[in-house]
């Protein structure tokens, strides 16, 4: 069974060593929950995970947190725990497994059942899994013959079944703080047993912070950082930043292109235009454009927001919005990210109005409410003589030809007249408009008598 013997006893004997060959990260991982560095509001006193895992309750769990937050580890730590420690940890990657290996764990589980030891099944990245793959799974949860801990950078309510979902509990992991991560970095520094203790290795203060910068919350990172750096390192002394960044090369960005991250990063981009903190808006235009995402959807988006959020308390914000994203289709990046930050920085900073898009809104639901309602006489299309006999187009009045271009006649329909879809604020230039407005309605609500007109 590939990747579940050669770990199976790694919870089970939690005194067994990794091979010094292993990465610093492997080496280094906690051999108790007492060293497991974060997570205090699953882990620590009385916390549920911890509660669980001492009772010898452990359920069928979901562990959700991003990348080198410590799933693993705490899993394999789950399955070594409570009053009989002896359940058989089998890990596996839902990347290199099936239908059939998932099968042939079920079968195994069901013998150890029988000669009274509980079976583990650890499954990373359990979202990889698809719809089939989670469904073979789900009887053996659901009977006990076996444990699942799935772990997962997606969120769950997204990526795992439904029927699976709910036979499981899902429990939030954090990424790690900067004093978690200088916690483990001191740890694996002066450990000399699994860590750099015996290489008399040392880190300059500006250095560890450096580290830590460009671990982004993620121990594994951390750790391999310290390790690679270690290796760079020649002459007396401390490590210095320039070393570490070396070690680090072209820093990666957490970000995915269709995923959670994603949509977290957008969500913060709008936001701030939104909040009209330019500032803001321009860090995660950045964070955006770095992480290689498809900068045409940013424009775009740019687009809505001059509609939607901006409006006519800013006429222009639509035009130069559209403007920006004709020229980064024509250009392209790097140049094309130029119009996208001047775009940014103006939507971010002209007044906001969303009556447009709140107007939109509210005409929707009086046609869902009433249906399509009879346009009035006067509005119709009369290309017939058939048409005009019928009273189309008859008393329709040319705005042009009247004073001030205006005629003050009903255009909605009749179970609508008076309604108000858009009400214009005072941001802005949507102020002159809201004046100009209010006295036309004035008007269509009291007309002067026909034969003033």
């Amino acid at each position: 069974m590939p990747g579940g013997e050669s770990l199976e006893l790694f919870a089970s004997e939690p005194g067994r060593e990794p091979e010094k060959a292993a990465p610093l990260a492997a080496r280094m991982r906690p051999r108790s929950l007492d060293e497991v560095v974060g997570q205090p509001h699953l882990l620590g006193p009385g916390a549920p995970l911890r509660a669980l895992a001492e009772r010898g309750s452990l359920p069928s769990i979901v562990l959700w947190g991003p990348p080198g937050c410590g799933k693993t580890s705490i899993a394999g730590l789950l399955a070594g725990c409570g009053p009989v420690p002896s359940a058989r940890f089998l890990p596996f990657s839902a990347v290199t497994v099936g239908v059939k290996e998932i099968r042939e764990v079920a079968e195994r589980a069901r013998r150890d059942a029988a000669a009274g030891r509980r079976t583990v099944l650890f499954l990373d990245e359990i979202h990889r899994f698809n719809r089939a793959q989670q469904d073979a799974l789900l009887p053996h949860v659901e009977s006990g013959t076996l444990t699942l801990i799935g772990a997962t950078t997606e969120n769950p309510s997204f990526e795992v079944n439904g029927a699976l979902l709910s036979r499981c509990r899902v429990f939030t992991l954090r990424a790690l703080g900067e004093d978690d991560l200088r916690t483990l970095v001191l740890r694996a520094l002066a450990d000399t047993e699994r860590g750099l203790g015996r290489s008399g290795v040392t880190l300059a203060p500006e250095a560890l912070e450096a580290l830590i910068a460009v671990a982004d919350g993620d121990a594994r990172r951390a750790l391999g950082l310290l390790e690679a750096a270690a290796a760079l390192h020649a002459g007396a002394g401390p490590l210095s930043p320039e070393t570490v960044q070396r070690a680090a090369g072209q820093r990666v960005l957490l970000h995915d292109r269709d995923r959670e991250e994603h949509y977290n990063v957008v969500s913060a981009f709008i936001k701030s235009l939104r909040a009209s903190d330019p500032d803001a808006a321009l860090y995660y235009l950045a964070r955006l454009l770095e992480a290689g995402d498809d900068p045409l959807f940013i424009a775009r988006r740019l687009v809505i927001f001059a509609a939607e959020d901006v409006g006519n308390a800013e006429p222009a914000a639509l035009g130069l919005a559209t403007a920006a994203f004709l020229a980064l289709e024509r250009v392209g990046l790097p140049e094309g990210r130029i119009p996208l930050a001047q775009a940014v920085t103006f939507l971010a900073c002209a007044p906001k109005s969303n009556a447009s898009y709140l107007g939109i809104e509210r005409a929707a639901a009086a046609v869902a409410e009433h249906g399509a309602l009879a346009v009035p006489l006067h509005l119709r299309n009369a290309p017939t003589s058939l048409l005009r006999e019928l009273g189309y187009g008859a008393g329709y009045r040319y705005p042009h030809d009247a004073p001030g271009r205006f005629v003050p006649d009903p255009n909605l329909p009749e179970r609508l007249r008076g309604a108000r879809f858009y009400e214009p604020t005072r941001e802005g230039s949507e102020g002159a408009l809201a004046d100009r407005l209010a006295r036309w309605r004035k008007e269509r609500d009291d007309p002067p008598d026909a034969a003033d007109r």
